[in-house]
């Protein structure tokens, strides 16, 4: 009845049961209960991956900065597409419906950087579908936002790049159904890159993901938090890009540069580095600067005591509203 409750207030792993529960899926970060296959409880924990390895270590309020900023951006478009999302009973935890999920997701990009730039550096001038011209530069702003999908691969596994036309031959998603996902991506990041705007940043790209109960679409999932999302600062974006220097970003990259400093990549035979307190209170301070950047709101930390105890808590006094 109780998760693993750290010293350090973090909360790793959990293996609650509750009324009417039917399965759980563990991912690598958010634990997702099935209550009665109509409703999903997703706990964010404080694990960290990176390289597709979950951290040794948590890290605290983790849990608390992703699920906050994915509640206020699924409030924030709601009038775009409905989405998931019923109610926070607790920082990290949120109650919604449970939906049939698209085995895709629609990755948006408003610039050529990260994975796409290093398939372009190679020489290839069509990603996934989408023909792109010769002579771009790293970092540069498409003229207008792109859509590359991927698979949605089982756990374990990577996802895949994919075309819509691979898509739609496949049977993935019908053609009625991925016009809707494509017309729902680009005003989401029109949205998203709206709310960047006034907070000095720049959305590079993000993914969403899709699902639907009978006929009607929704948003599932998190979305534009820093661990879905790349995000540039606005007032340092020009320079650099213009000097071909590397962008400041906002998105938990500093954690793969600190792995790859200590010799690891997530490749076969490699061990994990060892993660002092230090260094996981230096991860848990960034993370809050991600928060009050993105949203232009301080954060607030959550009370710790007892945390597991919390959380159960909060989740029985959310699914019963839910049923009321």
């Amino acid at each position: 009845m109780s998760a693993k409750l750290h010293k350090m207030n973090f909360i790793t792993k959990t293996n609650y049961k509750f009324l009417k529960q039917k399965s759980v899926y563990k991912g690598k970060v958010r634990d997702v209960y099935n209550i009665d296959d109509k409703y999903l409880a997703m706990i964010v924990s404080d694990r960290l991956s990176a390289f597709d390895v979950v951290l040794p270590k948590g890290i605290p309020y983790k849990g608390q900065i992703l699920n906050q900023i994915a509640s206020k951006f699924l409030d924030a478009t709601a009038d775009i597409v409905p989405n998931w999302k019923i109610s926070t009973p607790d920082p990290i935890v949120t109650i919604g419906y449970k939906c049939d999920p698209f085995p895709v997701e629609m990755i948006v990009r408003g610039y050529l950087t990260g994975s796409s730039w290093r398939t372009y550096s190679k020489g290839a001038r069509n990603i996934c579908g989408v023909e792109i011209p010769d002579g771009m530069k790293e970092h540069q702003q498409f003229t207008k936002p792109i859509i590359t999908p991927t698979t949605k691969a089982e756990q374990g596994e990577h996802d895949e790049d994919i075309s819509k036309e691979e898509i739609l031959k496949q049977g993935l998603v019908s053609p009625e159904d991925y016009a809707q996902l494509e017309k729902y991506s680009i005003e989401l990041f029109e949205r998203g890159t709206k709310i960047a705007a006034e907070k000095g940043l720049i959305l590079v790209d993000t993914k969403y993901e899709f699902g639907k109960i009978a006929d009607k679409i929704y948003l599932i999932d998190e979305i534009h938090t820093p661990d879905s999302s790349r995000y540039f600062y606005a007032d340092t974006y020009k320079e650099a890009f213009k000097k071909g220097l590397a962008q400041k970003q906002l998105s938990k990259e500093f954690v793969r540069d600190w792995l790859m400093q200590e010799g690891f990549q997530g490749k076969e035979g490699q061990e994990v580095p060892e993660m002092t307190d230090k260094f996981t209170k230096e991860i848990s301070e960034r993370y809050i600067e991600l928060y009050e950047k993105i949203t232009g709101e301080n954060f607030v930390k959550a009370d710790l005591t007892d945390l597991s105890k919390r959380v159960e808590n909060n989740i029985n006094k959310g699914l019963s509203e839910v049923e009321n």
